[in-house]
């Protein structure tokens, strides 16, 4: 007879807030559910794509780059997650799911301390003020998939309320951008995690079954070698 402790317990996706200089989570955010579907996409940085010959010369530069790349592969993600406050009826939630939407959206604000000191330094005549760097910020779908991310959408739906309006139900579209070494310096916490990242990737590939040119109607291979 199966028992419920037998059930493994399933693994959540979710975010986690990294201090980029000591490499500690300041903040882990749980997805409530994880989400039924993800979009990815990934956009190839290719050497020769950016060019064009004007049609007037040989073109023999975008040739030679044809099967070159600039760098890593531009990735997004896309999801839907759901928030739902009525799952958690045996735990006192005076402001609803406002902490847990507060969270997700501080992930694209600048704190309060940080607009203030930006303040300072313009009032103080500071000629040149740097935009403000948030934290190293990555997302996590099981081990296999760790990766720093930069939000680029987050779409709020809250389709139910308490009676202090409070939002108890919401529904969420997040888009991300995987942050590669072509977006973070040299050094930086970040890119030595896509790097990391990126070699799971490959072990994964290593890991994959190898089909037969036969499968292909190529058994002679002389179509692949171009010879005759």
């Amino acid at each position: 007879m199966t028992r419920y402790a037998d059930i493994p317990k399933p693994i959540r996706s979710g975010i986690v807030v990294v201090d980029p200089e000591r490499g500690t989570p300041q903040r882990i955010i749980v997805l409530q559910f994880n989400p039924d579907t993800l979009e990815r996409s990934l956009a190839p940085q290719s050497a020769g794509s950016g060019g064009d010959s004007g049609g007037g010369g040989s073109g023999s530069g975008d040739r030679n780059e044809a099967l070159r790349l600039k760098g890593p592969a531009q990735e997004t993600w896309k999801f839907t997650a759901e928030i739902d406050a009525t799952d958690q009826l045996e735990v006192a939630a005076p402001d609803g799911i406002h902490p847990e939407l507060a969270t997700l959206e501080m992930l694209v604000h600048p704190t309060t301390a940080q607009l203030r000191e930006a303040s300072r330094l313009s009032k103080k005549g500071t000629i040149e003020i740097s935009p403000i760097e948030m934290p190293l910020t990555l997302f996590t779908w099981g081990s296999k998939r760790v990766m720093p991310v930069r939000l680029t959408e987050l779409s709020i739906n809250e389709s139910a309320f308490d009676v202090n309006l409070n939002p108890i139900r919401a529904s969420l579209s997040i888009g991300m951008k995987v942050l590669s070494v072509s977006d973070l310096p040299a050094g930086h916490r970040g890119a030595d995690l896509y790097m990391a990242h990126l070699a799971q990737k490959e072990r994964l590939a290593r890991a994959a079954r190898s089909g037969g040119l036969g499968s292909l109607g190529l058994a002679g291979g002389n179509a692949v070698t171009g010879r005759s």
